[in-house]
């Protein structure tokens, strides 16, 4: 009787080596997120900037800085998803999330000690190295933001499980991209590194803060994937 074949092998997923984003102060916590130091493909080739009238993080709402001129008539071609370029704000009505994105770039420095320390704001931080969301992305799209002990803050509202299914809007320079919450969940800051979430994932959007219940020791992170464009 013949051996029966082999089975096929699967390739492992890319993965990239961690960068810690550590903590930024005492109010603000984001402490033990593990990022990569191997950003992976690039999305695009569009230029990196702030929102207009945002050119400095903010510190009091979390809410300065327009959508980018023309963005809400850029809507692709035929229904289309826009092309991919960087976000300038995200919006989670399910959570009253509504809150700047300013782009986040690691230093030489925070390159070669893995280490990245995000501003102490209310705003939410894309990261540079890694994806753009739209049409076109190689590349998971990393945001991050603060959760703040003893203040409100918009941050804070997403350790909420209920938000699987709620959408998601990243807007761009070049329009709005809308996704849809797949999974809510906390790991342990020390054991983040070993997540899927660092596996390049095209136009996946990963949020990432610290989760409300246990600031010090776990991160919430909600993972996305884009909505289809209309038919």
């Amino acid at each position: 009787m013949d051996a029966p074949p082999p089975s096929p092998r699967r390739a492992a997923p890319r993965r990239r080596a961690p960068l810690a984003l550590a903590v930024a102060g005492t109010a603000a916590v984001l402490s033990g997120i593990l990022l990569s130091g191997d950003p992976g493909p690039a999305t695009s080739s569009a230029p990196v900037s702030s929102p207009p009238g945002s050119a400095a993080p903010s510190t009091a709402t979390g809410t300065a800085g327009p959508v980018a001129s023309g963005a809400a008539d850029a809507e692709g071609t035929a229904g289309g998803r826009p092309p991919a370029a960087p976000p300038v704000r995200m919006v989670v009505e399910d959570a009253a999330v509504d809150v700047a994105v300013l782009p986040l770039t690691p230093s030489a420095e925070e390159n070669a000690a893995q280490l990245l320390v995000p501003p102490e704001t209310l705003d939410g931080y894309w990261l540079t190295p890694y994806g753009m969301p739209g049409e076109g992305s190689q590349n998971t799209t990393y945001i991050t933001g603060h959760s703040w002990e003893d203040r409100e803050a918009p941050f804070n509202r997403l350790s909420d499980p209920g938000l699987v299914g709620s959408e998601i809007e990243l807007r761009t320079g070049t329009g709005t991209v809308e996704y849809v919450v797949d999974s809510v969940v906390t790991h342990d800051k020390d054991t983040l590194k070993d997540s899927e979430i660092w596996h390049v994932v095209p136009d996946r959007l990963v949020v990432v803060s610290c989760y409300a219940q246990d600031l010090w020791g776990k991160n919430v992170v909600l993972t996305a994937s884009p909505v289809p464009p209309a038919s």
